[in-house]
C-alpha cells in the first residue's frame, strides 16, 4: 500500500526575506522538509516551479484538493503559498501542517491561533538545528496522520470559525487516478531528461511526439520540454512549442521572456523586442526581461558595425547599454545586465566613464549571490568578464575553471566567448593588447563545443 502523499506549499529557490537575508528554500525543502514528510511516513510531493511564474494550473488544484496531507512554509509570505493555502483550506478541514523561519518572517496575520511550527535558519540562509526541527515537525504530521482514520483535529480557520459548513467527501476512487497521474508526470520529466542527455534536437522531438496531446499535459512537463529545447539551441522548436502550448501558460512572463530569447537566436529580431517591451509595459521591468531587449539591441548593434555603418551602430550601441543598465537598476541582485552594461562601455569610443563607478557594484552584486550558496555557470562566467576587463589574469583563470565546471547549456560558454572577443577586439583597436584573453576565448570555444 502506497503512502500517502502530503503536498508541499513553498518558494522556490533562492529567496528574500523580510529583512533582505537570502533564504536557501531549496535546502528548506531537501534538508527539513522532505526528510520529516518520510520520517511521518507520508511521501512529499512539491509543488512545480512554474508556480513562480503566478501560473496556477489543473494539476495545483488536484494536488490542493486531493493530498490528504500538506505543509505549508509561510516564510516571506509568498503570494502564491498564501493563495494555494486559501484553497486547501476552503476544501480540506484538517491535516494542513504550517511552518515559517523565525526572526525573518513578517507574517500578514497572527500565526499562533494556528499553531505554526518556527524554524531557524544559519547566516547561509539553510535550516539550523536540523534535528529538533525534523522532530517537531515529523510528530505534527505523525499525529496528524495517526488523527485522521480516528477523529481529526480541525486546522481550517474557515471550518474553526464558519458553523455548519460541510465537509465534501472526496471518492477514492478520484485519488487513486491523481496519484497515478502524479507518477505519470514524474515518469515523463524522466524521458525527457533522458532526452535532453543526448544533446539532440531530435532526440526532443521524439520525446515530445511520445508526451501526445499538449493541452492534457502538466505545464512542469511542458516547461521542461520548452527549456531541454533551449539546452540544444533549438530555437525554431521553441518558437513552435510556445505557439502550440495552452494560453494561460504562454502567457506568463517566463514563458513570454524565453520566447523572446529564441525569436533573437532564430533571427527575428524585430519580434523578439515587440514581445519584450509588451511584457515589459504589462508587468513593469525586471532586470530579465531589460536583459534579454539588451542582447536583442546588442545583436543589432553588432551587424550593423560590421557593415559600416558607424552613427547607427553607434546609436544601437547606446540602445543595447541603455536597457542593460535599466535591467540592472530594476534588481541590483541579478549582475547578468550589470556585466553586460559594463562590457559595453568597454566598447564604446571613447571608453564609457561611469564604468570605473558601476564595476565595484557589479563585483559586489555576483560575490553576494555566490557567498549565499547554490551559484551557477553565469556568476562564475560574470567573475571571469569582471577578471578580463580588470585584466587580471590569475583572477580570470580561476574564474574560467569554476565556469567551465559549472556549464549546463552548449550556449552559455558561446555566450561568454563573444563577449571576451569583443572586448579583446576593441582593445586592440585601441593599441592594447592582453595576452592571456585569447587563451580564456579558445577554452570557452572548446567548451561550446
Amino acid at each position: 500500500m502506497p503512502n500517502d502523499l502530503c503536498f508541499v506549499l513553498m518558494p522556490f529557490g533562492q529567496k528574500p526575506d523580510v529583512s533582505g537575508k537570502i533564504v536557501d528554500f531549496d535546502a528548506v525543502y531537501n534538508d527539513l522538509i522532505a526528510p520529516a514528510i518520510v520520517d511521518a511516513g507520508l511521501e512529499p510531493i512539491r509543488a512545480d516551479q512554474e508556480m513562480t511564474g503566478g501560473l496556477i494550473h489543473k494539476p495545483m488544484y488536484e494536488r490542493l484538493i486531493f493530498c490528504r496531507f500538506a505543509v505549508a512554509d509561510l516564510t516571506t509570505a509568498n503570494a502564491n503559498v498564501f493563495y494555494e493555502l486559501g484553497l486547501r483550506h476552503a476544501v480540506r478541514p484538517w491535516s494542513t501542517v504550517l511552518i515559517f523561519s523565525k526572526g525573518g518572517s513578517q507574517l500578514p496575520f497572527d500565526v499562533a491561533p494556528l499553531r505554526a511550527l518556527p524554524y531557524t535558519l544559519t547566516p547561509e540562509g539553510k535550516p539550523g538545528d536540523l534535528d529538533a526541527s525534523k522532530a517537531a515537525l515529523m510528530k505534527r504530521l505523525a499525529e496528524a496522520r495517526e488523527a485522521a482514520a480516528k477523529d481529526p483535529a480541525m486546522d481550517s480557520p474557515v471550518f474553526q470559525l464558519v458553523d455548519g459548513l460541510r465537509v465534501q467527501d472526496i471518492d477514492h476512487a478520484k485519488t487513486d487516478v491523481f496519484r497515478q497521474q502524479v507518477q505519470y508526470s514524474e515518469d515523463q520529466k524522466k524521458d525527457l531528461a533522458i532526452a535532453r542527455g543526448k544533446k539532440s534536437a531530435d532526440a526532443l522531438r521524439a520525446a515530445e511526439a511520445a508526451l501526445g496531446d499538449l493541452s492534457k499535459l502538466e505545464s512542469g512537463v511542458i516547461i521542461d520540454l520548452f527549456l531541454s529545447y533551449r539546452s540544444v539551441k533549438a530555437w525554431d522548436d521553441m518558437i513552435r512549442l510556445a505557439e502550440a502550448m495552452p494560453k494561460p501558460l504562454a502567457v506568463t512572463i517566463m514563458l513570454r521572456e524565453q520566447l523572446a530569447l529564441a525569436l533573437n537566436r532564430a533571427g527575428h529580431g524585430e519580434e523578439a523586442e515587440i514581445v519584450l517591451l509588451a511584457l515589459i509595459a504589462d508587468r513593469g521591468p525586471s532586470s530579465e526581461s531589460y536583459g534579454i531587449l539588451g542582447r536583442v539591441y546588442k545583436d543589432r548593434w553588432e551587424a550593423v558595425a560590421k557593415d559600416g555603418k558607424t552613427f547607427q551602430a553607434r546609436g544601437l550601441l547606446d540602445k543595447a547599454l541603455g536597457a542593460y543598465l535599466k535591467g540592472f537598476e530594476a534588481d541590483w541582485r541579478d549582475a547578468y545586465p550589470g556585466i553586460n552594461a559594463v562590457t559595453l562601455m568597454e566598447l564604446k569610443e571613447p571608453r564609457d566613464p561611469r564604468q570605473k563607478d558601476l564595476i565595484p557594484v557589479v563585483t559586489y552584486a555576483v560575490q553576494r549571490k555566490i557567498a549565499a550558496g547554490k551559484p551557477d555557470y553565469w556568476d562564475y562566467a560574470t567573475l571571469l568578464e569582471l577578471a578580463v576587463l580588470g585584466k587580471n589574469e590569475d583572477d580570470a583563470g580561476k574564474a574560467l575553471g569554476d565556469a567551465l565546471a559549472n556549464v549546463r547549456e552548449i550556449w552559455e560558454p558561446e555566450t561568454t566567448l563573444r563577449n571576451i572577443r569583443l572586448i579583446r577586439e576593441t582593445r586592440e583597436k585601441r593599441g592594447e593588447t592582453v595576452d592571456f584573453e585569447k587563451q580564456v576565448e579558445e577554452a570557452l570555444a572548446e567548451a561550446g563545443k
